[in-house]
C-alpha cells in the first residue's frame, strides 16, 4: 500500500519530501541530528524512533489587523485542503537555518517559505520583523500513513503584503477577523461545507491566538513573549 501512494505522490511534493532535510531536536529543542522531510512524516518512523522535527507557523495579519489564513492544496503529503494559519513549515538543516542567535534560522525559514507558498517578496517580510512568542510541542496524525511531531515557533508578523500563493502549495487564502475566524471554528466544529482545521492551528487558537490577537491591536506583543517554555500541547 505504501508503494502505491508514494507512486501517486504530486512530483513537486515527492521533491519536497526526499530533498529537504529538516531538523531533529528532543524536547529542549537541541539540535540532535537531520533526516528527510519524508522520515519525519511517516508516523511509523515518528512513534518507533521519536522523531521530533523543528517547525515554524507564522501569523501574518495586515494594518486591519485581519488574519491572513491558507487553505493547503490537496496536492500535500500531509493535511491536504485543510485551512491553517499564514505559512506552517520547518527550518532545513543547512547554515542560515540553524542559527539559534535571535532565533535567525527560524526567521528566515518563514521567510523562504512565505515566498515559496504564497509568493510574498523578502522585502515585504523582512526577518527581523518576525516576532516570536512562544513555542509548543505536539503530535497529531493526518491518515495512517502520516503525521506530525513538532516543536514549533510561533512568529507573528503586521504588514500589508503582496500575496501571489503557489497553487503548488496552497489552494485559497483569505483575510479574516477576530469574529470571522470563530465563524469558521463554528463551520469546523459542525462539519459544515467540509470545512477542516490543520491540528496545530487548532491548537494555537485554543490556547493563545485571541489573547495574542489584542495584543496585536495594542502594540503590546512584547508582553505575552515567552520564548523559554515550551507548551506540551498533545
Amino acid at each position: 500500500m505504501g508503494e502505491v501512494t508514494d507512486a501517486a505522490m504530486d512530483a513537486v511534493q515527492k521533491r519536497l519530501m526526499f530533498d529537504d532535510e529538516c531538523i531533529l531536536v528532543d524536547e529542549l529543542d537541541n539540535v540532535v541530528g537531520h533526516d528527510s522531510k519524508y522520515n519525519c512524516h511517516l508516523m511509523e518512523k515518528i512513534e518507533s524512533l521519536n522523531l521530533l522535527h523543528r517547525a515554524f507557523s507564522v501569523f501574518l495579519f495586515n494594518s486591519k489587523y485581519e488574519l491572513l489564513l491558507q487553505q493547503r492544496s490537496a496536492t500535500k503529503v500531509t493535511f491536504p485542503l485543510v485551512w491553517t494559519n499564514t505559512c506552517c513549515s520547518h527550518p532545513l538543516y543547512r547554515e542560515s537555518e540553524l542559527i539559534q542567535e535571535n532565533f535567525l534560522g527560524v526567521r528566515n525559514a518563514a521567510q523562504r517559505k512565505l515566498l515559496d507558498e504564497l509568493g510574498i517578496p523578502a522585502e515585504d517580510v523582512p526577518v527581523d520583523e518576525f516576532f516570536p512568542l512562544g513555542r509548543m510541542l505536539y503530535k497529531a496524525p493526518s491518515d495512517g500513513k502520516w503525521g506530525e511531531h513538532e516543536l514549533d515557533y510561533l512568529l507573528f508578523m503586521v504588514r500589508d503584503v503582496n500575496v501571489h500563493p503557489n497553487p503548488d502549495e496552497v489552494a485559497d487564502i483569505k483575510y479574516v477577523n477576530a469574529e470571522e475566524l470563530k465563524e469558521l471554528l463554528r463551520k469546523a466544529d459542525a462539519g459544515e461545507e467540509g470545512l477542516k482545521l490543520s491540528p496545530w492551528f487548532r491548537l494555537v487558537v485554543d490556547n493563545f491566538l485571541f489573547k495574542w490577537w489584542d495584543h496585536v491591536k495594542q502594540g503590546t506583543l512584547h508582553e505575552a513573549a515567552d520564548m523559554k517554555t515550551i507548551h506540551k500541547l498533545m
